[in-house]
């Protein structure tokens, strides 16, 4: 959910060029969110070259955006009915995905995932069974599942190490994990090096994805549920109410007690990253391995020199940690919630025929890994197999990501009431942290305006 410096634009280089016939008889418009990774953008570049080979006159038009760029952009082209044939976006699921789905702007992709249906992990790919209320409440395939995030721990060792604690002192016990980074490794690192560094770096922006889901993995670390499985709203339970108040609190506790940056209330996206690279905190968390996975990338990056590359090794193998939450604050294990990254067909697209035979060449194995993997880690895999690669077994930090996966994930709340993707979209959870932080509103009353605003959103 990071993202840092992205190349905008139609691709007409001449690597995609030179991979076209001369003459296209067909051509297919896809629309594709910019890697954060070259390798990431490389595999999907040989996925098209292949299928450009296979389909001997097809002429494969991509366009790579930036996140930021996608929905807007996407919105669009809906409006001028023009959309490309095939679209995906790194916040299609949190943002609009169910949404289009409800107002019929979809196609039908059952065709496609049915055959595969066996090969994907469960809980993946039922995020991409949706309503479809302009068609009377009919639900299916209307997205295709690309890769997955869920939520980590990332902290830097030696900072740990110059507060005077080992890796072995870290609490397991919800409430003693964040006081240890917030007063001990806080004020241990202070006193050693002199330098004004906090112990945590909480996500709290209103413009930042990181931020709700942070705090919506507080939130399930406080045992709420805001809806049903039919999509009911439950958050006239007083239970639910309490659970959030907590939430909220814990939340907001260390920005209140001083342990993490002034500046979090503002940040977006790519903030908690920048100040965990430049040492300004000693420990985030974050919804992918971004953050160690730079340093991996930095290794190999032919434009940095020998000591810069030796430097970024060292960062990702022995100074950067990767790890799970802490236990919940009932002394249970914590169960992640998985963003399902989704790609579809538009209703309105030219050419769905050849859109969907490129979808099913896609999610064939022996594309959709390489595709995955070239991600370093920031992605897990949607498909059985490719869970199971040697790729995620040998390094540590995609081996926490694995095991965290492997305890079994749960949807988000759009995948049930596709109103959510509003609430998302105004980031309700962040703008309830900001009344308590900036405008000193009491908890329990921001609290309580973010449950009416969630009524009148997703209520009906």
């Amino acid at each position: 959910m990071q993202f840092k410096t992205w190349m905008t634009g139609t691709l007409a280089a001449a690597a995609l060029v030179a991979m076209a016939p001369a003459q296209a008889d067909e051509t297919l418009t896809v629309w594709w969110g910019k890697g954060y990774y070259k390798s990431e953008d490389d595999a999907l570049f040989n996925a098209i070259k292949k299928f450009e080979a296979k389909n001997k006159g097809v002429k494969i038009e991509l366009s790579l955006y930036a996140p930021q760029e996608m929905i807007p952009k996407s919105v669009a082209a809906l409006d001028a009915g023009n959309p490309p044939d095939v679209a995906y976006g790194d916040v299609y699921d949190f943002q609009v995905t169910a949404k289009w789905a409800y107002d019929g702007k979809l196609e039908d992709v059952s065709s496609i995932i049915d055959p595969l249906r066996n090969k994907f992990e469960a809980q993946a790919l039922s995020t991409t069974f949706l309503l479809n209320n302009a068609e009377g409440g009919k639900r299916a395939y209307y997205a295709f599942p690309i890769k997955q995030q869920t939520m980590h721990i990332q902290y830097w060792k030696d900072m740990l190490a110059d507060a005077g604690y080992k890796e072995s002192d870290i609490p397991t016990g919800w409430k003693d994990y964040w006081n240890f980074w917030c007063e001990k490794v806080q004020t241990g690192y202070r006193q050693k090096t002199g330098n004004r560094a906090y112990g945590t770096g909480f996500p709290m922006g209103v413009d930042s994805s990181d931020s709700f889901f942070s705090f919506l993995t507080f939130m399930d670390a406080h045992n709420v549920k805001l809806v049903n499985d039919s999509g009911k709203l439950l958050v006239d339970d007083p239970a639910v109410r309490q659970g959030l108040i907590n939430a909220v609190t814990d939340y907001t506790s260390v920005y209140t007690k001083g342990c993490t940056p002034p500046s979090a209330t503002n940040w977006k996206d790519p903030d908690n990253n920048v100040a965990f690279h430049n040492k300004t905190i000693a420990m985030t968390h974050n919804a992918t391995i971004s953050i160690a996975a730079k340093w991996l990338d930095d290794s190999t990056n032919a434009t940095l020199t020998d000591a810069q590359r030796a430097q970024a090794k060292k960062n990702y193998t022995e100074l950067i940690a990767t790890s799970a939450f802490p236990t919940k604050p009932d002394g249970t294990k914590m169960q992640y919630r998985a963003a399902v990254k989704t790609g579809v067909i538009f209703k309105d697209a030219k050419n769905k025929a050849m859109a969907k035979k490129f979808v099913a060449f896609l999610l064939d194995e022996s594309n959709l890994t390489p595709y995955v993997e070239g991600s370093l880690g920031r992605w897990f895999p949607v498909t059985k197999a490719a869970q199971e690669s040697a790729f995620w077994k040998g390094d540590p930090h995609r081996v926490t990501v694995y095991n965290q996966f492997k305890a079994g994930t749960v949807p988000f709340e759009f995948t049930k009431n596709y109103k959510f993707t509003v609430l998302n979209n105004e980031n309700v959870w962040a703008k309830a942290m900001n009344r308590v932080l900036n405008e000193k509103v009491p908890v329990d009353k921001a609290v309580d305006e973010m449950i009416a605003r969630i009524k009148a959103v997703a209520g009906s």
